[in-house]
């Protein structure tokens, strides 16, 4: 997915798919972010759209990357449209993943698939459902596993 991303598509859209799967933020949130935000720093602190909670992001795993495509951009929004004004939309965003899943034969991507697919692999690293419970702000433990589609 990651190389169909770089070669299909754009490095915005490898870089966005990048940081939703190693974050777990909504898709909403990351297009949300602007450069300022995350530019030199390995962690970072952000109010989560949804929830209004202030959430802590680990970017230290993909910072290197985070770095070389943020020297590219002009502007300030991370993920900007073609004209730079704003960031785009999630429509374009869900096109973008679609395009490049189509070009690898992955279907049911979605946007929403880079937070689930966050939350399956902390899991199982992890095995802590508590700590990913309240990484995803939600309100039970079985909503977790279901939302990652592990059976409990």
């Amino acid at each position: 997915m990651k190389w169909s991303l770089k070669r299909h598509c754009s490095e915005r859209d490898y870089i966005l798919f990048l940081l939703g799967i190693n974050t777990g933020l909504r898709v909403t949130d990351l297009l949300s972010l602007k450069i300022k935000d995350i530019e030199g720093k390995m962690e970072v602190i952000i109010k989560e759209g949804k929830t209004k909670k202030p959430r802590m992001i680990q970017l230290n795993t993909i910072c290197n990357e985070l770095a070389a495509y943020i020297a590219t951009i002009d502007g300030e929004w991370l993920f900007p449209s073609r004209k730079g004004d704003k960031p785009i939309s999630k429509i374009q965003a869900y096109r973008q993943l679609n395009k490049a899943a189509d070009m690898v034969d992955i279907e049911g991507i979605g946007t929403h698939t880079m937070r689930k697919t966050f939350g399956y692999w902390h899991y199982k690293r992890s095995k802590n459902l508590a700590e990913l419970q309240m990484i995803l702000n939600h309100s039970h433990p079985v909503i977790t596993l279901k939302y990652i589609g592990v059976n409990g």
